[in-house]
């Protein structure tokens, strides 16, 4: 047998890999076990987006291989977008870089700008997959708190003290996953300069900004932003696209042609018909997010009663598609809380610490899934307590 490479020892198989086999395994047995824990939304994409996916992909000359930087209609449309929505203006040919889904950007933007041994500054709890592709390319992973008592925001006068001389990159994430915090301008504009002043590239992966947020927000509105920061964003949350892979990253000229030389030698271009779908999608009116979050309104509310049932504590002004809370006192970790409800009700919810050692003591459920299996869990919560 031929021996995997060692960077493979850094990592394990994802947790929801996992734990999915370990459902299927449960319902295969004849247990009726509801999901609660993974964000893939169940809604449909805007009508018009499908229709467009239909029309151009009946055409014959929409089949081939498409420019690595993405269809010009499609940089113009997310550019646009950006600025009806972000009040931020990108040159299109220039300053934005189409991706098969933001999760190809974390990969592309880390092989871009690190080397062995340089610093990654990441969040605990945040998302799995930065510390991920850090391993993978044997990058020093230097984990940064997000506590409830400092709004999980970072501390960046404790940041400060740290030797930050190797920090290349430092991933946030607002509105944060999994915490649902929003940041405000003013802490964007504390990022941006810490950026600066220590020479560190500042992430933003912002997917989360259309659910359940009256002001959405950008860290590139900071005026100093393309200096020091990128952005990732994606159709995925904002248009139930999940499963289409749409993405972008934006900022400036330099970063994006380096993320280019990685992602030109890796992909051979997106299919055009999505990428004319997508377009259609960007171009959604305001009723589209409005309808949208009244929908997910309802499920937070179904979810909120679930967990007082539950005994969690919670804040009630999150964002995003997903509640964070805190689990209760009796239970040590938040996989023993999980892994009992799973064995007393049927139901899986998320436990906070697969995002990080700051997650033990919470949980996190999500809004994506069938509004009657949060139902279905009330019931079982109450008729059996």
């Amino acid at each position: 047998m031929i021996e995997p490479a060692e960077r493979l020892s850094t990592i394990k198989e994802y947790y929801f890999s996992r734990k999915l086999k370990e459902i299927s395994e449960l319902r295969e047995s004849g247990k009726d076990i509801l999901n609660l824990g993974i964000g893939n939304p169940d809604m449909p994409p805007p009508q018009g987006t499908v229709k467009m996916l239909h029309h151009s992909s009946s055409i014959e000359q929409n089949h081939g291989y498409q420019s690595y930087t993405g269809d010009p209609n499609l940089r113009k449309a997310f550019v646009q977008w950006y600025e009806r929505h972000f009040q931020v203006r990108l040159n299109a040919d220039k300053e934005a870089l189409p991706l098969i889904g933001s999760k190809e950007g974390i990969m592309h933007i880390s092989m871009a700008f690190l080397n062995p041994g340089d610093g990654v500054l990441i969040p605990d709890p945040g998302y799995p997959a930065y510390k991920s592709v850090a391993d993978l390319l044997s990058a020093n992973v230097i984990k940064y708190d997000l506590k409830e008592e400092n709004g999980w925001f970072p501390d960046l006068n404790e940041l400060q003290k740290l030797n930050l001389e190797k920090v290349k990159i430092m991933w946030v994430n607002y509105p944060n996953m999994p915490t649902g915090t929003k940041a405000s301008y003013e802490q964007l504009e504390d990022l941006v300069e810490f950026g600066i002043k220590n020479n560190i590239l500042i992430c933003n992966d912002n997917p989360y900004s259309f659910i359940l947020n009256d002001h959405p927000i950008s860290i590139l509105k900071v005026p100093k932003a393309k200096s020091i920061a990128l952005e990732l964003n994606s159709l995925s949350k904002s248009h139930n696209m999940a499963g289409w892979r749409i993405g972008i990253v934006v900022g400036n000229e330099k970063y994006i042609n380096n993320i280019l030389k990685v992602k030109s030698n890796v992909d051979s271009g997106m299919y055009l018909p999505l990428q004319l779908a997508a377009v259609e999608a960007l171009n959604s009116p305001e009723s589209w997010y409005e309808n949208l979050n009244k929908e997910y309104l309802k499920r937070r509310e179904m979810a909120a009663e679930l967990l007082k049932n539950l005994d969690c504590v919670f804040d009630e002004n999150q964002s995003g598609m997903f509640l964070w809370a805190k689990i209760p006192q009796d239970y040590e970790n938040s996989y023993d809380f999980t892994d009992y409800l799973l064995k007393e009700y049927d139901f899986f919810i998320t436990p906070g610490k697969i995002f990080g050692e700051n997650g033990e003591k919470y949980i996190r459920i999500s809004l994506a899934g069938n509004p009657k299996n949060l139902k279905m869990a009330l019931e079982r919560v109450t008729i059996l307590a």
